[in-house]
């Protein structure tokens, strides 16, 4: 699974915002697919999908045999620098959906 962009050495986002911003396009994605959109394994992309879950961002539905997701747009940023933000601002910020579209 390589980089396709610059030197592929780092990018601007971390795979937990690549995430984000796959499901919060579709919000129907299979594991399969978000890793394949983030450049990850499945496993990885389970992970991670975990991590969201756990802290309150992300949460997860089953519809028959798919999960839904659905975001929580307000939920305030991790890191000490970004905090004052919200999930929504970053949405906005790099996603072409708005993030008034998504559900709290």
């Amino acid at each position: 699974m390589g980089r396709s962009s610059g030197d592929g050495s780092w990018t601007y986002l971390t795979n937990h915002a690549h995430v984000l911003l796959a499901i919060a396009a579709e919000p129907d994605l299979r594991l399969k697919d978000i890793a394949e959109r983030v450049d990850v394994t499945e496993r990885r992309a389970a992970q991670i999908v975990a991590d969201l879950e756990e802290s309150g961002v992300l949460e997860r539905e089953k519809r028959g045999r798919r999960n839904h997701y659905s975001i929580r747009p307000h939920h305030p940023l991790r890191h000490p620098l970004e905090q004052h933000h919200e999930v929504a601002d970053l949405l906005a910020a790099i996603s072409h959906r708005s993030a008034d579209t998504e559900s709290d």
